[in-house]
């Protein structure tokens, strides 16, 4: 079983039912964050999901030096601020340098690390030391077990709120496969594949676990300049992870996703999230209630 991680009210992991991270991939402008996530809070109030917003004030690792970006820390955090106390939901967002982690922290609820800096210490460390719950997002370039030291990095500074996040591995030239096994394997240390041999993990108190519905649908770099992805696959990959028990999901999620400034292949429609998030709950609790019958 997982380790608890508050964050505001919202209590995740633990076998609790899944907490669901949401948003658009960038922030684009002030009203539609502020139309997203209201509209995201009423759908998960009629279903009493937990819900914490998530878009990115900026997004540093793009394909093209002309990919849009976000508004910035200074104007985004402003927006995420809005968004927290007016909406009234916790806020996420990626964190890029150790250096922005302290004035990000004055706003954010939960500090995301970027996959490809999953293993950067100093960033780590330094988002630990906040004291906020910290989601590192698996790199792409990872097995489930090479969690562990991610896990210690943050955890060696006393801070115990950690989240991790699978996003997909690498699986050839542009694209991206999601190995469920992941999923036990970091939140329960069953049993690792180390040189050809099933291994057993050295027993602990496991992070939260989520999974990444859109970008594991990402082909990485596919569209030349841009990244591709397959949109249609989102709600089978997510009612499997769903169906392992994951603490949370994570979506991004825009009104029209072809038009959205970053990720427009592999966002997730708004108007279809009801749909999807009532299958997901139904799936969640029949997961959770056998769980909970059996021995961890």
């Amino acid at each position: 079983m997982t380790r608890t991680v508050r964050i505001g009210e919202i209590e995740m992991g633990g076998g609790r039912p899944f907490v669901l991270i949401a948003g658009p991939c960038v922030i684009e402008t002030e009203s539609m964050a502020l139309e997203v996530a209201r509209e995201i809070k009423g759908i998960c109030g009629k279903l009493s999901i937990p819900y914490i917003y998530k878009s990115s004030y900026d997004k540093a690792n793009r394909t093209s030096v002309d990919s849009a970006r976000g508004p910035g820390i200074e104007e985004g955090l402003a927006i995420l601020r809005r968004v927290r106390d007016e909406v009234g939901v916790p806020v996420l967002s990626d964190v890029h340098t150790a250096g922005e982690v302290t004035t990000a922290a004055t706003v954010l609820d939960v500090l995301q690390i970027p996959a490809f800096l999953c293993r950067q210490t100093d960033l780590l460390t330094a988002a630990a030391r906040t004291g906020k719950p910290v989601n590192v997002k698996k790199g792409q370039f990872l097995a489930p077990e090479d969690v562990s030291g991610i896990v210690d990095k943050i955890q060696g500074t006393g801070n115990d709120s950690v989240i991790i996040t699978e996003r997909g591995a690498s699986f050839g030239y542009h694209n991206l496969v999601v190995d469920f096994r992941s999923f036990v394997i970091m939140r329960s240390g069953l049993s690792a594949v180390k040189n050809g041999r099933t291994v057993a993990l050295e027993p602990r108190e496991h992070p939260a676990v989520v999974f990444d519905a859109t970008h594991s649908v990402q082909l990485p770099g596919a569209a030349g300049m841009s990244t591709g992805g397959n949109r249609e696959f989102i709600p089978y990959l997510a009612l499997g992870a769903a169906a392992v028990g994951v603490d949370g999901i994570f979506m991004e999620v825009h009104p029209d996703p072809p038009q959205a400034l970053c990720d427009a292949t592999n966002q997730f429609y708004l108007r279809d999230l009801a749909g999807l998030l009532e299958r997901l709950k139904a799936v969640d609790s029949l997961t959770k209630k056998w769980e909970g019958g059996a021995p961890n």
